[in-house]
């Protein structure tokens, strides 16, 4: 049976009269990702310094690795890492002065700091730049060391606030795919992110929060289900063909310019194969048919009244 890696009910935290978080609850399944999505000033930075013991809550009770965070936070940092917004690398040290510093600050390895610097030098594929400083590092590299600086004391969960913001394309899918070799090793992540595809790639349940309350929790498949707009698109090769099909489908809208037809639906088999079946009935033939679902994206805009846009 699944337990749980992070359980909070009735979250609270006030600055002065400006409350930011409202009475919010998660349950986050160990080892997986969690991936918790909103605008910024939403509360997301401040959800994770208070699930780490970085600020103390005005309301609520949190649950982290099995601890209180209130009444046992040394045994909850013992079980995490968190990498921050920013890289918090020494830039005047080489990068393995960076994970040596790390290593000799945790107790709980002792003696074996070399080994596991030099491993994770490997695994993030550090080892070519060890001897370099920092400072010269690109900021996808950064990030990495970064990571691998949270990784010293095999914490059992990871926090990532918005680990790659900033990052280009390869650098972003590089640390997805660390990610993923985390989550394997039975390690749980919990991710903040404005980065929508990001959450669709990785996590397997997503909160979105606006304004201090979660609006909606779930799988990304269960909250993309949530918002309208599922259709099959069809294309066709003359615009007598596409006439008759905006005769055999009254409910769909026409793209003349394209010759296609969007046709509403749910996305599901049943649906696909009567629409099949009444295009047979009309003897006609889509050169192309495809099915389009909202994404996240949507769903965010739908929830908060943002766009993604507007969020970053």
């Amino acid at each position: 049976m699944t337990t749980s890696a992070i359980s909070a009910s009735g979250l609270r935290k006030a600055y002065k009269d400006k409350v930011v978080l409202d009475g919010i609850d998660l349950d986050v399944r160990a080892g997986t990702v969690f991936s918790l999505l909103g605008p910024n000033g939403a509360g997301k930075t401040t959800t994770v310094n208070v699930l780490t013991t970085l600020m103390q809550a005005d309301g609520g009770t949190v649950r982290v690795a099995g601890h209180d965070i209130a009444t046992q936070a040394k045994a909850v940092r013992a079980a995490i890492g968190v990498t921050g917004q920013f890289a918090a690398v020494d830039e005047l040290l080489t990068g393995q002065e960076n994970l040596q510093l790390m290593a000799d600050l945790n107790r709980a390895v002792a003696g074996n700091g070399e080994r596991i610097v030099a491993e994770l030098l490997e695994r993030f594929e550090l080892t070519a730049s060890a001897g370099k400083p920092a400072a010269t590092y690109s900021g996808g590299m950064r990030r990495k060391l970064d990571l691998a600086m949270t990784l010293v004391g095999d914490p059992q969960i990871i926090f990532l606030d918005e680990p790659t913001t900033g990052l280009d394309p390869h650098s972003r899918r590089t640390m997805w795919s660390i990610v993923r070799d985390l989550v394997a090793d039975g390690v749980t992540v919990f991710l903040t992110t404005q980065y929508l595809e990001e959450a669709d790639q990785l996590a397997d349940r997503v909160a979105v929060l606006d304004q201090g309350r979660l609006v909606a929790q779930g799988t990304p498949e269960e909250l993309k289900r949530q918002i309208p707009g599922t259709h099959v698109r069809l294309r066709f090769t003359t615009a007598a063909e596409l006439d008759a099909a905006a005769r055999a489908f009254p409910d769909a809208t026409r793209d003349d310019e394209a010759l296609a037809l969007r046709v509403p639906g749910d996305g599901g088999t049943k649906s696909l194969r009567a629409l099949l079946d009444r295009l047979d009935e009309h003897s006609l033939n889509a050169e192309e048919c495809s099915v389009h679902t909202p994404d996240l994206d949507d769903v965010f805009l739908a929830l908060t009244g943002h766009t993604t846009e507007a969020a970053k």
